[in-house]
């Protein structure tokens, strides 16, 4: 059953789960990553769970394997040591929280390095996995209505400004992206124990076919559990969620103003 609950605080002080997150191996944080209240809610979610782990979609495995707990307790430190500024992801101090909820979790990361990826794109996605790309179902097609529904998103996701012949590749890619979230999760479940807690995009979130359905694929015995986070104004996030929460949607402008 989906829990749904609503909370117009953009900053959350109690927060009950309803024990949703209760026997779970590992959790999926979702989140639209310049909502401040998605971030706040994720802190709060990791205070509450003390995770053995975090993953992070944010980060590479190099940039995670530099954070201490030591760092961890200087933001401005943390913030220089993961060069967050040239990263392109949404100011530091939505994300920061998340860290300092859980200092002495160890950090993994998930994200694809740029050289990968720009590898994968001409060389295929099952050369850029770290993992077992059989084992976790990266290698098998999508269903074909699925595959055209996720094409028809990544169009829309670029404002409809990129050529149609590069769609295939950016499914392709957002696929390696869940797989190494998925990869980074069961990692970090092998060598530290349950909970491990992702923070991550809702598309990345989403049981019907993000990074949960890789760590299905590769272990099908681990205990998933899926937040996704949507906005008032807007409503749910789509695809499948365990539970799902909505905030005060952020201010932001057309992100297509630059394509026009």
């Amino acid at each position: 059953m989906k829990h749904i609950l609503i909370f117009l605080a953009c900053a959350p002080t109690a927060l009950a789960a309803g024990g949703v997150f209760d026997g779970a191996d590992v959790v999926f944080l979702g989140e639209l990553h310049d909502n401040p209240g998605h971030h706040a809610r994720q802190a709060t979610y990791v205070a509450e769970m003390e995770p053995t782990a975090l993953v992070f979609e944010m980060l590479t495995q190099a940039q995670a394997d530099l954070v201490t707990p030591e760092v961890i307790a200087d933001e401005a430190a943390l913030e220089d040591l993961l060069d967050w500024n040239e990263s392109g992801w949404p100011d530091f101090s939505m994300y920061y929280p998340i860290f300092a909820a859980a200092p002495d979790a160890a950090v993994y990361g998930a994200a694809v390095p740029r050289d990968a990826a720009r590898a994968a794109m001409q060389n295929g996605v099952i050369s850029g996995f770290r993992g077992d790309a059989a084992l976790y179902g990266l290698s098998t097609a999508l269903p074909e209505a699925e595959q055209d529904t996720r094409e028809a998103l990544q169009f829309a996701a670029h404002c409809d400004a990129i050529p149609e012949e590069m769609l295939p590749v950016m499914v392709d890619i957002q696929r390696l992206r869940d797989a190494e979230l998925a990869y980074s999760a069961l990692t970090a479940l092998e060598q530290y124990g349950a909970p491990v807690a992702v923070i991550t995009g809702n598309g990345h979130a989403r049981r019907d076919w993000g990074a949960p359905v890789y760590v299905t694929a590769a272990a099908p015995d681990v205990e998933i559990v899926s937040l996704g986070q949507g906005e008032t104004g807007v409503g749910e996030p789509d695809g499948v969620f365990d539970h799902v929460e909505i905030s005060p949607a952020a201010e932001r402008g057309d992100p297509c103003d630059a394509f026009r």
